[in-house]
């Protein structure tokens, strides 16, 4: 059964690399179908994605487009690809790109589903608090993250990861679990179960302004979002005109007199201690826009006057 894989951010590389090194009699990576090369850095250098970089190490053919078109479908079609194998790819397959596929397609999801449908599973579940998430593998379908559910594995939260880290699990637990999958695609053993559509949940695409911190929120509302929004796009608030990212930090659930935002102390167990709607924030490493991240002692050594300083809350 040879695969075609397409997919892009790094979380992806795992399931990748485990249907590389898959035996020929479950399936034969054709291909890798990823984004093109983009600026990136300082430099502006044309950088391949981490999908595409990986592969190419292999010799692996690397098909970089723009647009599932019809060219992009003559150049899958040389492949004879069986089976589409997809991981944060970022697009939908339409009818005739899928008609390529004898096996069809599947898709490997960070989530529940259908719970999380959408782009941003793993962000929405730290900031909703939840407490677990899992991977899904999924049939490929014209709606996005709707077919039919062919395996699931959870994985419980502590309510500590950020966005990284605990994609660096998904993507362990991911390659894992593809392994199974194109197993039981490959001898016929494995059963697709409909997903439940009134269960569906959705979510989207976060910008920067939504990782704007609005400390009349409770501290362990901001604290998640400190955690969902690390490594990007970085929880932040103003400060003397610029950005400050709060990078990493925990709720307390003490209270203090003084207005949401304002920077009560320096605690040597705890850090930075803020002010909430609820709650106290100890904040352990910050950033200053342009500048590197440091630990709350460091910043506060090149930051005089900080304690007291009053944080807007819009």
């Amino acid at each position: 059964m040879r695969v075609l894989f397409a997919g892009n951010p790094s979380i992806a590389v795992p399931a990748l690399e485990r249907v590389f090194s898959l035996p020929k009699h479950i399936c034969e990576l054709a291909g890798v179908l990823t984004n093109c090369d983009a600026p990136s850095g300082k430099g502006c250098r044309l950088e391949a994605t981490d999908v595409g970089r990986t592969a190419a190490q292999w010799g692996t053919p690397v098909l970089k487009v723009e647009k599932l078109d019809a060219s992009a479908r003559e150049a899958v079609s040389a492949l004879h690809p069986d089976l589409l194998v997809s991981f944060a790819y970022g697009r939908l397959f339409g009818p005739k790109f899928l008609s390529l596929f004898p096996c069809g397609g599947v898709n490997v999801h960070p989530s529940l589903l259908p719970k999380y449908r959408g782009p941003s599973p793993i962000q929405t579940a730290i900031l909703n608090r939840d407490a677990e998430t899992g991977i899904s593998i999924q049939r490929l379908a014209r709606e996005m993250d709707s077919g039919d559910i062919l395996l699931q594995e959870k994985i419980p939260l502590s309510g500590r990861e950020n966005t990284g880290g605990l994609s660096e699990i998904a993507a362990r637990k991911a390659a894992d679990l593809l392994e199974r999958a194109l197993a039981g695609i490959s001898d016929r053993s494995i059963t697709d179960t409909p997903q439940n559509t009134a269960d569906a949940t959705f979510c989207h695409v976060f910008t920067k302004e939504d990782a704007r911190i609005d400390w009349t929120m409770s501290a362990r509302v901001i604290d998640a979002q400190v955690r969902a929004f690390n490594p990007w796009p970085m929880a932040w608030t103003r400060y003397n005109g610029a950005r400050l990212f709060i990078l990493e930090a925990r709720f307390l659930d003490a209270e203090a007199p003084g207005a949401p935002g304002l920077v009560l102390r320096a605690d040597k167990q705890d850090g930075i201690l803020v002010n909430t709607g609820k709650g106290l924030l100890a904040v352990t490493r910050l950033q200053l826009e342009t500048k590197k991240a440091l630990d709350w002692r460091s910043f506060l050594n090149g930051a005089r006057g900080f304690l007291e300083v009053q944080f807007e809350t819009n």
